[in-house]
């Protein structure tokens, strides 16, 4: 199969010049795929689609439905083999020297260089959104996954606290569960399912043992007595979800927790761009909290697009403008107050700020790791194995913690 060439015609090539005004003339058309089609999040990709119309660029909006981006991945597979793909793709981690490998990318380094980025960006997320030395994507925002969400109403009805350990969030949920209220939102998808694992594994290993089984894969902590915990514990921090889980997308289960239907939900801070566009304010309508038991480490993700081989001028012209744009102070603080990460640069409310200030100090003692639930630590391929025996664990009748480490290692060892 052939993939260095890539030949697009677009639309806007068959309008008649006569019909376009001058600037719209030396414009380009950028078709971004993304699965940006939550509340807060659809909000964050129409700030971006009006600062490039702005500019005079055409936006053609690929949006592909899909929290964890696995059905945009199959589509942007589709696309790509046979030589028509979009000019930015949602793409992250280690997916990404995947895609340059293969000759699918374009270097930005000439948009690098004019705009500073060696500087602005930091070095574990430079890193990511290159290939051999060269920017291939452009990061448009740091997430902390783990984060716990929280309705104080709720929580101060039976009398708890916002939970900071393991055996506190029992405490808690075992009151919220007597009182008829839901203790954890939750979706029973399979990223979901991982997102909360992940979290628990945190706890239970911390960052040295979590980085040593889900990036650099070391079978002897896989496969291990503290991975049969960690299983254990996530077993029943899952008991405290409610039986109609199943499905239910993470927005959904969010607005569970705005609705006081729900005390509380472990998911990363794209949550927060759902109680922004409700209407409420971080540390008085809701609270913002370390997972239970992550207090002052951070698992990381970072949302990025990376840039795909064009053949016509004006459009490549356009996907550089948005790879600078992208990196722009006025669009990361657009952006981020509504996807509700926290920028790469500019400023932060409060719950985005007790987030980068945790972001700057993990990274100095050690408590900064990736996400494998988010595919920032692996690849794809150990991802989904990682994601079929935890979701098939979540889902046993049987839940025995031995057996799925042991199904772990086997399957994480079959994938590298």
């Amino acid at each position: 199969m052939t993939m260095t060439t890539f030949k697009k015609t677009l639309t806007a090539a068959a309008v008649s010049a006569a019909l376009l005004p001058a600037q719209a003339l030396q414009a380009g058309e950028v078709e971004v795929l993304h699965w940006w089609t939550a509340g807060g999040e659809a909000r964050a990709a129409v700030a971006l689609k009006e600062m490039m119309e702005d500019q005079g660029h055409t936006w053609k909006d690929f949006a592909v439905a899909g929290g964890g981006g696995e059905a945009a991945m199959t589509v942007l597979k589709t696309r790509a083999v046979s030589g028509n793909p979009p000019a930015a793709a949602q793409i992250k981690g280690l997916d990404i020297r995947e895609w340059a490998k293969l000759g699918f990318l374009t270097s930005l380094d000439d948009v690098a260089e004019a705009n500073n980025w060696g500087q602005l960006i930091p070095p574990v997320i430079a890193d990511v959104m290159q290939y051999e030395d060269s920017y291939v994507a452009v990061p448009v925002n740091v997430h902390r996954v783990n984060w716990l969400w929280a309705n104080p109403e709720t929580l101060n009805k039976v009398g708890v606290g916002v939970p900071k350990t393991l055996d506190e969030f029992y405490q808690a949920a075992e009151k919220l569960k007597a009182a008829g209220i839901t203790p954890l939102a939750h979706g029973g998808q399979p990223w979901q399912d991982a997102t909360v694992f992940e979290a628990v594994a945190l706890a239970v290993m911390g960052p040295d043992d979590f980085a040593s089984a889900f990036v650099e894969h070391d079978m002897d902590v896989i496969n291990s007595a503290q991975m049969e915990e960690v299983f254990a514990e996530f077993a029943k921090v899952m008991s405290y979800v409610d039986d109609n889980a199943a499905g239910r997308d993470w927005n959904t289960a969010t607005g569970m927790v705005i609705r006081g239907e729900a005390a509380m939900q472990i998911m990363g801070d794209w949550a927060k761009g759902e109680f922004t566009a409700a209407g409420l304010t971080p540390g008085e309508d809701y609270v913002c909290a370390a997972a239970p038991g992550t207090g002052g480490q951070f698992t990381f993700n970072v949302d990025s697009f990376a840039m795909f081989s064009l053949s016509d001028e004006d459009n490549t012209k356009a996907q550089k403008d948005l790879a600078r744009t992208i990196m722009e102070p006025e669009f990361q603080a657009v952006f981020n107050k509504a996807k509700g990460s926290i920028p790469v640069r500019t400023d932060f409310d409060t719950c985005a700020q007790a987030s980068m200030d945790t972001f700057k100090s993990s990274a100095e003692d050690g408590g900064l790791v990736p996400s494998f639930a988010h595919g920032l630590a692996t690849t794809s391929y150990v991802q989904g194995q990682i994601f079929d025996v935890v979701t098939n664990f979540v889902n046993s009748d049987n839940k025995d913690p031995a057996r799925a480490t042991d199904q772990l290692a086997a399957a994480i060892q079959a994938a590298l």
